[in-house]
């Protein structure tokens, strides 16, 4: 007993080790562990009732190897189990046929004792067979094991590079948009500035087109009103020479009468020569390049000055006109360099059309609708921007596209000249290097926006 228990112990250690119960079977590897104590009972029998050694031993084998036995059954799921199981198969039974018939039948257990000892032989070269075919299964079980466990490392590793990557394709396809939507809103500011150039070169062409025309004007226009004035004093004149005549009463009448109708007809010389005097005086102020000095002055001051000047002036021609005034100035506008009167009157003009638009509206819509006018100061990017608003008749699209050009006008004959916006305009961008743009809608209303470099 003294060998066949720490060979016992060997064997027990052995099928753990093999069947790998402390992973599949933790709370009964505790009890196979200490399986070798099943040999106490064996030693104390062998001392107390003086058995033979031999008997003990085999039985003590044999319930170590039925352990055994039972181990592989409760992982009969793992296949060197079941190998195992098939290599004891035979060990066993011979066993107990040995024990069956030494107990039954010894005398044919003595007959039959060189078979039974080849069979222990036979069955112990199977056990040792099958015993190397479940170490090699269990070999290739591992490596099947080991190989699944490295293919799901690397899905894993894949699956992880995969989610890296599509993050960084969203990440460059949101920065691809953003560049996109940058170059789009880049292209679009681009086409509108190129739109305004050209539209700042044919102003400027049509600038110098009006001041050779004006100046080629100005001399016959001089003479034409100076001897205009000449023959309203001569006509003064010729009258009390004609009252001083000694002729008869009729022919002095008939020579009055000539006489009145050649007044009249000077008198509308005279002024339709005033008006086209007027208007080449314009030409001339719109071709000629500022020489006044800028200043530091308050916008919003001078924003509210021509606002209620043009308003007042348009109520002092029509006592019937009343429009609200919707101020919104900006308090931290501050001081900005420009020239004051220059200014003042591009606003004017701006405050001026306005005040016309709602009063045309006024008359074509009655009752129910308020006139507004309305101007907003702003400083914001460097700019100072005032915007003249008005909820007038507003303005179609081919009308906005040639506000900006000299003599261009949508008032009746004899009520503008249509240099006013023209000559704002050039006060703005060429006298303040300031933008001047319009937004209307027809019927809605009249916006213009007025940027000025702080």
């Amino acid at each position: 007993m003294i060998v066949t228990i720490p060979f016992a112990w060997l064997i027990v250690w052995s099928l753990r080790r093999f069947l790998n119960t402390p992973t599949r079977l933790p709370r009964w590897d505790r009890l196979f562990k200490w399986s070798w104590l099943l040999g106490i009972p064996f030693v104390a029998a062998d001392l107390l009732f003086k058995l033979p050694s031999d008997n003990l031993d085999e039985w003590y084998l044999f319930v170590v190897f039925g352990l055994g036995v039972v181990m592989a059954l409760l992982v009969v799921d793992y296949r060197p189990a079941r190998t195992f199981l098939l290599a004891a198969a035979p060990f066993c039974l011979i066993f107990l046929v040995s024990l069956a018939l030494e107990l039954v039948a010894p005398r044919l257990m003595k007959e039959y004792d060189t078979a039974i000892g080849v069979s222990w032989v036979f069955a112990f070269i199977w056990l040792v067979t099958f015993i190397i075919i479940a170490r090699n299964q269990k070999k290739t079980l591992e490596k099947e094991r080991l190989r699944r466990e490295e293919e799901g490392r690397i899905k894993a590793a894949i699956e992880a590079q995969n989610a890296l990557l599509e993050g960084i394709v969203v990440t460059r396809t949101a920065e691809l948009t953003q560049q996109k939507e940058a170059l789009e809103l880049a292209l679009a500011n681009l086409k509108t500035t190129q739109a305004q150039l050209i539209q700042s070169e044919r102003l400027a062409s049509l600038g110098e087109l009006t001041a050779g025309i004006a100046h080629e004007i100005q001399n016959p226009l001089n003479f034409v009103n100076n001897f205009s004035e000449v023959n309203a004093e001569l006509c003064g004149e010729l009258s009390e020479a004609i009252e001083a005549l000694s002729v008869a009463p009729d022919e002095k009448a008939d020579l009055l009468d000539l006489l009145n109708d050649l007044i009249l007809n000077q008198q509308k010389i005279t002024h339709h020569g005033r008006r086209a005097d007027s208007i080449v005086k314009g030409m001339l102020q719109h071709s000629r390049s500022s020489t006044g000095q800028k200043e530091p002055t308050d916008p919003n001051a001078l924003a509210d000055e021509y606002l209620r000047l043009a308003y007042h002036g348009l109520r002092a021609k029509d006592k019937t006109f009343n429009a609200t005034l919707d101020t919104h100035f900006d308090p931290n506008l501050g001081l900005v360099s420009l020239v004051p009167q220059e200014l003042g009157r591009a606003l004017l003009n701006l405050f001026t059309n306005a005040f016309y638009a709602v009063q045309q509206r006024q008359q074509q819509t009655g009752a129910g609708y308020q006139p507004t006018v309305s101007v907003h100061t702003l400083r914001a990017n460097g700019q100072v921007e005032i915007r003249v608003a008005d909820n007038g008749t507003g303005m179609p699209e081919a009308v906005k596209q040639k506000i900006f050009q000299p003599f261009f006008t949508t008032k009746p004959s004899g009520q503008g000249t249509g240099l006013g916006l023209s000559l704002t305009y050039d006060i703005v961008t060429k006298g303040h290097g300031g933008t001047l743009v319009v937004e209307s809608v027809e019927g809605k209303g009249t916006t213009f926006v007025v940027r000025l470099p702080v």
